[in-house]
């Protein structure tokens, strides 16, 4: 699967994007290969190349990170630090087997596997060798899975800031492949470290290769139909991201009605794609001091001042037709139908279908009334 993957990002246009995820891919194939060394016991033809994959592994984190950069970032390059850095997970790993790595021959270490057969002192050098190993992958690991989990929410807010409808944009499915990599990975170091104690659990060796395989597989299907998102559409860069405040309270109001005017009586949410340059032009007003409005005067973002005209849209439609919620979710400017479910829930506190049985109760008791 993991070789397929690799196929299909290599015949896409090199951008930064295909390029990242190739890596992230091709560390993967490594990653997967090093522990069906382990479990399939290839280990025992070639005992010298047991824990070669600890280094390798510590890239893994990296790799998703730049992968997720250089998808949503506006930045160019990421800084030489961020490489460096990268590589100090595999120095550190690679500092810390060096008496496992020249201490123990091939031989004992293939001694080692067996309780048997086993040196005390010697498996106190590979136990060690084991658990630093392990808990440096899971600190630095760790680090960066939640360095994109915060790089992805940043993304998604500057978006929220300049367009109506994000979810191709804003790629959410992301954090739910960081949850679930996240304790994937967790359970295989702590399934590696308590399999090296000789301890075992029903799961042991199947379980979680069946995980891990499950949530590549969802990986790889989102990544590889992720759109290659414009620059416009991708988080500002750090320079330009803070801004001072510099309208007045009365040039904000003004502002703020010009804006409730073009959402009333020219209905402009309705425009599914509407953005903050849009809706810039036609008010005649700078995107900043829009934005600048919408942040300090109306303490809102554009994403939910123009979906607030929308649901307040389709409760009127909910109320007075029978049209299903399906058509009215489009009919009203959302792109998505999970996108409106969920403003509609916490705009209202119930879902759409609820609120309309809910309204219809209220006419009818009115009536009888």
């Amino acid at each position: 699967m993991t070789v397929f993957a690799l196929v299909d990002v290599a015949s896409k246009p090199r951008q930064r994007q295909s390029v990242y995820l190739g890596g992230l891919l091709a560390l993967l194939l490594v990653h997967i290969l090093g522990e069906l060394f382990i479990y399939s016991g290839a280990y025992q033809y070639a005992p010298a190349l047991a824990g070669t994959q600890f280094p390798i592994r510590m890239l893994l984190g990296p790799a998703l990170y730049f992968y997720a950069f250089a998808t949503m970032s506006c930045e160019k390059t990421l800084p030489k630090k961020a490489y460096l850095l990268a590589l100090l997970g595999p120095v550190i790993v690679i500092l810390g087997m060096l008496p496992f790595i020249f201490g123990i021959s091939a031989e004992e270490k293939l001694a080692l596997a067996d309780p048997a057969t086993r040196d005390a002192d010697l498996f106190q050098i590979a136990l060690f060798t084991c658990l630093f190993a392990l808990s440096a992958f899971i600190f630095v690991t760790g680090a960066y899975l939640a360095a994109t989990f915060r790089l992805q929410s940043q993304h998604r807010l500057q978006l929220m800031e300049r367009f109506s409808s994000i979810e191709k944009r804003s790629m959410d499915w992301l954090k739910v492949i960081l949850v679930l990599w996240g304790c994937v990975w967790l359970l295989f170091a702590l399934e590696y470290a308590i399999g090296f104690l000789g301890w075992r659990w029903f799961g042991s060796g199947s379980v979680l290769p069946v995980l891990e395989a499950l949530v590549l597989m969802i990986f790889a299907h989102f990544a590889l139909k992720q759109p290659v998102l414009e620059e416009a559409d991708k988080g500002e860069p750090q320079t330009r991201q803070v801004r001072t405040t510099t309208l007045e309270l009365t040039q904000m109001e003004q502002i703020a009605d010009k804006l409730k005017t073009v959402m009333s009586k020219e209905a402009l949410f309705l425009e599914d794609e509407l953005s903050l340059k849009r809706l810039s032009e036609a008010v005649s007003v700078s995107e900043n001091y829009i934005s600048e409005t919408l942040s300090q005067f109306l303490n809102t973002n554009f994403f939910q001042f123009v979906n607030s005209y929308r649901i307040e849209q389709a409760k009127s439609l909910l109320v007075s037709t029978d049209k299903t919620v399906s058509t009215i979710v489009f009919e009203v400017g959302f792109n998505s139908k999970s996108t409106f479910n969920a403003a509609f829930k916490k705009s209202a506190g119930v879902t759409p279908s609820a609120y309309r049985k809910q309204e219809k109760l209220l006419v009818i008791e009115k009536t009888v009334n």
